[in-house]
């Protein structure tokens, strides 16, 4: 009887541990582009983090960006559970790109990233905030620049002319 309870829980565990493509039955609705997948999960998500963190210089001095409330810190740890759950997601089948390997990598350390500023921020730790944000978007800008700027670049070349506008001219 023993045994029999102990191979129950085993193969319960088992059932239950994550694996690679989902449980069995399902399907994933990966329909959406990942341009916008981008544009209207991830983006956001990040920009909880990036706007409630540092601070602003203007016309009338330095300014914390940090939460003055829970409830303003709470807007951060759903940015960044949202970014766990982004980097989950961007390894479904269906989602992943090529280099599959690479994708993934930068995928896994999105989620790695965005739970260390989750932590940070339900600490209200506001440096450790900081710095798990600027590594979030170390993290974005190297999966861009494999997947996005390099296939614009041999698909369409170097932009041509001056992409900046030009400086104003001093008086």
């Amino acid at each position: 009887m023993r045994r029999l309870i102990l191979f129950a829980a085993v193969a319960g565990l088992a059932a239950c541990s994550p694996g690679k493509g989902g449980a069995p039955g399902a399907k994933f609705n990966t329909e959406i582009p990942m341009n916008e997948f981008m544009g209207h999960f991830v983006d956001p998500a990040a920009f909880m983090i990036w706007k409630n963190s540092g601070t602003m210089v203007d016309e009338k001095g330095e300014h914390s960006l940090y939460p003055t409330t829970d409830e303003g810190w709470d807007v951060l740890v759903t940015g960044a559970t949202m970014l766990v759950e982004a980097g989950n997601v961007l390894q479904m089948p269906g989602r992943t790109r090529a280099p599959e390997a690479d994708w993934n990598k930068y995928s896994r350390m999105l989620s790695e990233r965005a739970m260390l500023a989750r932590a940070a921020a339900e600490k209200h730790d506001e440096k450790a905030v900081f710095d798990e944000g600027g590594r979030i978007y170390e993290v974005c800008v190297a999966c861009h620049e494999q997947f996005v700027i390099e296939p614009q670049m041999k698909a369409q070349g170097p932009a041509e002319g001056d992409p900046l506008p030009a400086a104003p001219e001093k008086k």
